[in-house]
């Protein structure tokens, strides 16, 4: 906080408060009908509140400044983002054209596929590779079909049971 602000906002309010006095002093001679003491109080509450406003005015001034200044470093802030994300996008970028380049290199390596067919036994049958010279058909012992399982706190497989009833009672 700026010290104008600070300053001119504890100078209005002790100010408001120190208005408080002459006003209560203006309400009782008013009650008694003394009017000098009235005019005295009055004078007296008219400076207060001129010390006030120009105490006010301080205060929006510095705060004035505070907003000014913290524009400015939002700005620089922002453009602090800004460069740093300009740098990691030219590093992501070259890390992108590296990687290019070294996939450019293994590109000349064969690109391997399998083939992979499903009898209706639910056995999986292999019928070769594309690009790696081999096309011997094979068979991979592998069921599709299995038997359900459940495990056991020590993770051992029990044979699952064929139904599973629930009763809860009330």
């Amino acid at each position: 906080m700026n010290t104008k602000t600070m300053e001119g906002l504890v100078g209005a309010r002790t100010n408001m408060n120190l208005l408080d006095t002459p006003m209560r002093v203006y309400k009782e001679a008013r009650r008694k009908g003394n009017t000098a003491t009235m005019e005295r109080a009055m004078g007296y509450a008219g400076e207060f509140s001129g010390k006030a406003e120009e105490y006010k005015a301080e205060a929006d001034k510095g705060m004035e400044e505070d907003a000014k200044e913290a524009r400015e470093k939002a700005t620089l802030q922002s453009e602090e983002a800004v460069r740093k994300r300009r740098e990691e996008r030219e590093k992501l970028e070259e890390r992108m054209e590296e990687n290019r380049n070294a996939d450019s290199r293994t590109d000349t390596q064969e690109t391997r596929a399998c083939l992979l067919e499903i009898s209706e036994e639910g056995k999986v049958l292999w019928k070769g590779s594309i690009g790696s010279g081999s096309t011997s058909p094979g068979e991979i012992k592998a069921d599709a079909v299995r038997e359900p399982v459940a495990y056991t706190k020590t993770g051992k497989t029990v044979p699952a049971e064929g139904e599973a009833s629930i009763s809860v009672s009330i």
